[in-house]
């Protein structure tokens, strides 16, 4: 079974408003922990991460076989898109991303289709993000210069030129003002260029090199418990799309790759 615990988790974090980095274990969904159960944590670095007033992140991949996307579909109906603010939803559609948002009881039946689809987790990070300030969750890397296709705000399909760098997913997350325990979560699909790095200038090489898909942007409100997936809607394997270099790794067999966000806690 791929990790629901990690939604239990969640739920414990939020009645304890800790910043725990690392996962608990034998912790199922269905498994009725009581909060005098737990002792209160003492570790130095723990107590560190709460006086920065972070908001947190659990950030998981899955990978699925490409072949059985069908199977993954199902998933999308449970969702909810209305918590979302797209930067436009038809831009959004049109580049063939879909985003959900769900909150921690939803996800043993969503667990049910990623086993049955043949997903298993890759990856998972932990994000300790200060208020107001960006992180970067890595999509995919390109070696070699080529013309990937995307769809802008009001327009139609058009090719951008990239060469070697990173496709991330920039998010930065606020707190939101007399509202406790929650946070407002922004994310955008960015190419950053490998050139950057040759620019000496902090602030110039921020701007240095970058390819900003505004087009698939999006924000939405979250707190503990909460998580939202980001994923394709079809897996496109005869175009360099923005998805299909977002969303695809190929090597032996083609998989698609789902990106899923917890948020773990909002310190005030």
């Amino acid at each position: 079974m791929i990790k629901i615990y990690q939604i239990a988790i969640i739920c414990l974090l939020s009645l304890m408003l800790t910043a725990c980095r690392e996962s608990q274990k034998n912790r199922p969904i269905w498994e009725q922990v009581k909060i005098t159960d737990l002792a209160p944590s003492t570790n130095k670095e723990t107590t560190e991460f709460q006086q920065l007033k972070t908001i947190n992140f659990d950030v998981c991949v899955f990978e699925v076989p490409a072949e059985n996307i069908k199977t993954v579909s199902g998933i999308w109906p449970m969702l909810s898109t209305q918590p979302i603010r797209f930067n436009n939803y038809e831009a959004f559609k049109s580049n063939l991303f879909l985003a959900g948002f769900g909150q921690a009881p939803m996800w043993s039946r969503i667990d049910e289709l990623l086993v049955a689809a043949g997903g298993r987790e890759t990856e998972t990070n932990y994000l300790l993000l200060p208020d107001g300030q960006f992180s970067r969750v890595p999509a995919a890397k390109l070696k070699n210069q080529q013309t990937v296709f995307y769809v802008p705000i009001g327009g139609r399909m058009e090719g951008v030129n990239i060469g070697q760098g990173t496709l991330v997913l920039r998010i930065k997350a606020e707190k939101i003002a007399g509202a406790r325990g929650v946070c407002n979560f922004i994310a955008q699909p960015v190419f950053l260029s490998a050139a950057r790095s040759a620019v000496s200038q902090p602030a110039a090489r921020e701007k240095a090199g970058e390819i900003n898909f505004d087009s698939v942007g999006f924000e939405l409100k979250m707190g503990p418990g909460d998580f939202f997936l980001l994923g394709p809607e079809k897996y496109v394997s005869d175009q360099m799309t923005l998805s299909s270099l977002f969303f695809t790794r190929s090597e032996r067999k083609p998989v698609i790759r789902i990106f899923l966000f917890v948020c773990a806690g909002v310190a005030d």
